[in-house]
């Protein structure tokens, strides 16, 4: 049986590409993401995230290879300063680039949902430029313009500590995401310049009244690339029932999170006692709630605790039968796989 291509909502591999840390290129038996796994997995690209890291935190020693990060994380982290979170967002998009010039041809950075069925077609690794967190865009917007330009196509309003732009929710805490205030005036301008342009706005990491504030503020559907539901596992990172019927009543989208915290009802993150049958659980919820069409997936990969039977993008054969035998079909499958994500591209970005 051939491999249901997949396109992925999120990761974080990019933060361990590069020089003094692992290949994109050759497979690794760290982390969860490279090429060759990519390839034995049926995923075909992603959205790569950039993330701007605490300045206390080492990188390479947050779940990098499933391990938990949610100790760290006791209260919501501090706001960055900006040169910092810029410094930062900068290398990373370096990588990027410096990821698909070295490819010879097998890794390409999209801009436009034709990009990628070209790849598809093509045998070509689709790389799209994500933000997680805006802490590099300025107050006026203008470092907006010249990213897209470069090629950022999603943005997450905030990682989960606040900026000026809004406020994120703490990754340790259980309950509502009723948590803090919504967006600033700065946010929703945001918001409204990113519908302008053509970048995709993501929900994910972000307090409930921020996104109430985006779906009032914004014209485009509702996406959340990387959340379950809070209705299985109360996490506040999670989407309640109401805000779950906000994005379909917006035509919008959920990428499935493969986080171990955040699919148990327990929110405990031991790999080993965390089956990939739970990502089926809230993918099935889901999809019962609002459809579909209106659900893909959104790993975090290299960013999370994965299930111990899944263990990295190599893996991803093993949810598919998972999805299968409790009773997706194949056109069920290619939609959660990779069709619905390239609905909302068509309908978020400027072809």
């Amino acid at each position: 049986m051939s491999l249901i291509p997949i396109f992925d909502g999120h990761n974080d591999t990019i933060q361990h590409i590069g020089e003094g840390k692992r290949s994109f290129f050759r497979r690794g038996a760290k982390g969860h993401v490279d090429l060759p796994r990519a390839h034995e997995g049926g995923l075909i690209g992603g959205c790569f995230a950039i993330y701007c890291p605490n300045p206390d935190d080492d990188i390479e020693s947050i779940t990098a290879n499933g391990i938990d990060r949610d100790e760290r994380m006791k209260q919501t982290a501090p706001p960055l300063d900006f040169s910092w979170a810029y410094d930062h967002a900068m290398d990373q998009l370096h990588r990027m680039y410096r990821i698909a010039g070295d490819s010879d041809g097998e890794v390409a950075i999209v801009r436009t949902t034709n990009d990628i069925r070209y790849n598809m077609a093509s045998d070509i690794f689709s790389l799209e430029i994500h933000m997680e967190g805006a802490d590099a865009i300025d107050d006026e917007l203008d470092s907006l313009e010249w990213l897209y330009m470069a090629g950022l196509r999603s943005l997450g309003i905030v990682w989960s500590r606040p900026n000026n732009f809004g406020t994120g929710v703490p990754i340790k805490s259980y309950g509502s995401p009723d948590l803090g205030p919504g967006l600033s005036d700065l946010g929703k301008n945001l918001v409204r310049a990113c519908n302008e342009i053509g970048i995709m706005v993501d929900c994910s990491h972000l307090n409930e009244k921020g996104f109430w504030d985006v779906v009032a503020t914004s014209s485009k559907p509702i996406v959340a690339t990387h959340s379950n539901a809070n209705a299985l596992a109360p996490a506040v990172r999670n989407l309640t029932d109401k805000q779950l019927d906000a994005v379909r009543d917006s035509d919008g989208l959920v990428g499935i999170n493969y986080h171990c915290g955040f699919l148990r009802k327990d929110g405990f993150s031991n790999p080993k006692e965390t089956s990939l049958s739970l990502i089926a659980d809230h993918l099935i919820y889901i999809a019962d709630r609002i459809g579909i069409d209106k659900v893909a997936l959104g790993s975090d990969f290299d960013g999370a605790a994965m299930p111990g039977d899944l263990k990295d993008a190599a893996g991803l054969p093993k949810l598919m039968d998972e999805l299968r035998n409790r009773g997706l079909d194949d056109e069920s499958l290619r939609k959660v796989g990779f069709e619905n994500w390239l609905r909302i591209f068509d309908a978020t970005w400027v072809q």
